[in-house]
């Protein structure tokens, strides 16, 4: 008897190529708030067509990443200053609340895993790069609240942090100075799950640190130059 046909492996399509491509560029801030998309360049620079182009750039309009303006065409989207200070606000409160139900149960793996990250921080404040800055703070936050036994709790901090990869803001990009002092504010917050300081202790400090890079980022704003 002969071996039943098997069916070949899908093959990614064009449009599906572009759309990975554009979003990569997108989300590690290669293409930032404002820029232009311009269609037969993309498509050169990727080798081919402009349709499969033209539909990944509708597809990234559809999920909020990119704008079209009159005049201009596609570009970047912009970040929207009143919805990044409520995520922040918000975020602030479920993700305190994690990182305080979890802190009884880390493992000390986790822990020394969470200062190292911390430490990968503090190196990289000499060449600082924003976007490698944003990854590892959340690799290090992800650490402490991993954890907690709150489903509902850890489903809004996800919901969170997703949020603010669609906003694609990196506020240290804005304010690098807040680096330094977000490195020595997880210092403070591993010393206190370490020395097994009270819940709310935890809460507060985890919850004043994502308020304070807030608070940072809302400086900024009022004293950025003109078309800045």
């Amino acid at each position: 008897m002969a071996a039943p046909l098997t069916s070949p492996a899908p093959t990614v399509g064009k449009a599906q190529l572009a759309y990975d491509w554009l979003k990569t560029r997108i989300n590690d801030g290669t293409f930032g708030p404002g820029y232009r998309l311009v269609l037969d360049q993309i498509a050169r620079d990727i080798s081919m067509s402009p349709v499969p182009v033209r539909e990944a750039i509708r597809r990234l309009e559809a999920e909020g990443l990119v704008t079209f303006a009159r005049n201009v065409g596609a570009q970047v989207a912009m970040l929207d200053p009143t919805e990044y200070e409520y995520t922040m606000q918000t975020l602030g409160l479920v993700e305190g609340a994690a990182t305080a139900l979890s802190a009884p149960t880390l493992p000390a793996d986790a822990l020394d895993r969470a200062r190292q990250i911390n430490a990968d921080m503090a190196e990289t404040l000499t060449h600082f790069d924003p976007a490698r800055f944003t990854a590892l703070n959340r690799d290090f936050h992800s650490v402490l609240y991993s954890t907690c036994p709150n489903p509902h709790i850890l489903d809004l901090v996800h919901r969170g942090w997703n949020r603010l990869s669609v906003l694609r803001e990196s506020t240290f990009g804005f304010v690098p100075g807040r680096a330094a002092e977000s490195v020595a504010e997880h210092t403070h917050l591993l010393d206190l799950i370490e020395g097994k300081a009270a819940s709310i202790e935890i809460e507060l400090a985890a919850r004043n640190h994502r308020l304070a890079t807030l608070e940072a980022f809302l400086a900024s704003r009022t004293t950025r130059p003109e078309g800045k």
